[in-house]
């Protein structure tokens, strides 16, 4: 009877699993095995909005697995460490992980090989639609724009999407424990898991996409970030089934897909660019603890501002719009360093994920791949045209729900009971412009 063991990582799910396929391909038994890593909350990632969707995956995932006739084990330790103590105990011949681009990930392969040698099998086709890596450009390791990436991207092969598994056989005897994760969180969270993903995936309709992505009150956007940073949901089969629709809606949907691929193989390639800006600009950032401050509390005095920031603390997910217009504010009106907001939203995001995370925020900033580094985003225009009834700012900056139209934007103007703006509507460029020299 041969064994082999399913390390699950950010795959957590049966559709579509490469490891899993794999693993349950290559012996007559499967050990699928999760470890929680103390070095995660050691280097300050283990944000508790993550850790409680987390607990849900796995629950979930367990209960998936015992529907088939297999369970999860979860493990507390050192990964490669945890994986050897387990295959001795169940007599493992093989080792099945999914390949990660993170500095994490990259340090918990080599410590997997040390131990495992050829008998760890590493998936680069399970965490994205391309693998990182995989398309490059002439005499370059990455692509550092994303339209002729996306082009490549758009003719490079596919997997085949796999099914989940009917039947799955597991030794007996192999302990784990009950993880503690839950901790205090956003009170509106989504629920974690396979299960809830796919739920939300088929209620979901990707026709209209393409014209209420941005439509901040529409509240239209698929949600599926959070499911597919744990690997709840596959890229490839959402991929797969977005294509099915002809459609608009379903070509930017896929098309954000690719920029989460994107973002992957520039941070495979430069993964000093979590903390370092991919393209220096010489930025001498303001400093400002106050406004910093004011910016997290959704107290800046532009409500639109506000209203992304107190959905982020509410949900621990932000309208993607909300987060471009709340990073650029921090960022390009403010002129606060790009990391102080990066270090606040993975404090709070269910989907916090280093690669899209990080990498957003410098092109917002202009330290990344923007190649219009020097625009500075005018928070009141983008109010106007992304929520021009002001239905956004209502359902979250409640004290302002008593303005009409357009005029909750400005609050100033109607002499509302509310914070004075950080800046000035007419100095919102100059701090940034003045730095860089573009004045």
């Amino acid at each position: 009877m041969t064994v082999s063991i399913a390390l699950f990582t950010q795959d957590l799910r049966l559709h579509d699993n490469p490891v899993l396929h794999a693993a349950r391909t290559a012996a007559d038994q499967v050990v699928p095995l999760f470890v929680l890593d103390p070095a995660v909350a050691d280097a300050g990632f283990a944000a508790p909005n993550r850790q409680a969707f987390l607990a849900d995956c796995l629950a979930d995932l367990d209960a998936s697995l015992r529907r088939i006739g297999s369970r999860l084990t979860v493990r507390g330790g050192e990964p490669a460490e945890q994986a050897a103590r387990v295959a001795a105990e169940a007599g493992a011949a093989t080792v099945h992980v999914a390949s990660g681009v993170s500095a994490f990930a990259r340090r918990r392969e080599e410590r997997l090989r040390t131990l495992f040698g050829d008998r760890l099998h590493v998936h680069d086709a399970s965490l994205t639609v391309v693998p990182a890596g995989r398309i490059v450009p002439a005499g370059r390791d990455h692509y550092a724009v994303f339209t002729p990436y996306f082009r490549a991207w758009q003719q490079a092969p596919r997997r085949t999407v796999l099914r989940a598994p009917r039947a799955l056989d597991t030794p007996a005897g192999i302990g784990g424990e009950t993880p503690a994760l839950a901790g205090p969180c956003s009170p509106a969270l989504p629920p974690g898991g396979e299960s809830a993903g796919r739920r939300r995936w088929r209620r979901w309709d990707v026709a209209p996409y393409d014209g209420v992505r941005d439509d901040l009150a529409a509240d239209a956007t698929s949600r599926l970030s959070p499911y597919l940073h744990f690997g709840c949901l596959s890229p490839t089969e959402l991929v797969e089934r977005a294509l099915r629709h002809d459609g608009e809606g379903a070509r930017a949907f896929v098309r954000q897909l690719a920029w989460r691929d994107f973002h992957h193989q520039v941070l495979a390639a430069r993964p000093d660019a979590a903390h370092r800006d991919y393209r220096p600009r010489d930025d001498h950032w303001h400093r400002d603890g106050r406004e910093a401050e004011a910016w997290r509390q959704g107290r800046t005095g532009y409500p639109v501002v506000d209203a992304g920031m107190r959905q982020l603390a509410e949900e621990g997910w932000m309208h993607n719009r909300a987060r471009l217009l709340t990073a650029g504010f921090l960022a390009k009106n403010l002129y606060l360093d790009w990391r102080i907001g990066a270090a606040h939203f993975l404090s709070l995001l269910v989907d916090g994920d280093v690669a899209d995370n990080q990498l957003n925020w410098q092109w917002v900033a202009g330290t990344g791949t923007d190649t219009r580094p020097n625009r500075v985003p005018n928070p009141l225009r983008q109010a106007d045209r992304y929520d021009p009834d002001g239905a956004y700012v209502r359902r979250w900056v409640p004290e302002l729900a008593h303005l009409p139209g357009r005029s909750v934007h400005r609050p100033w103007l109607v002499d509302a009971d509310y914070p004075p703006p950080l800046i000035a509507p007419d100095a919102l460029a100059e701090r940034f412009r003045r730095a860089r020299g573009l004045d």
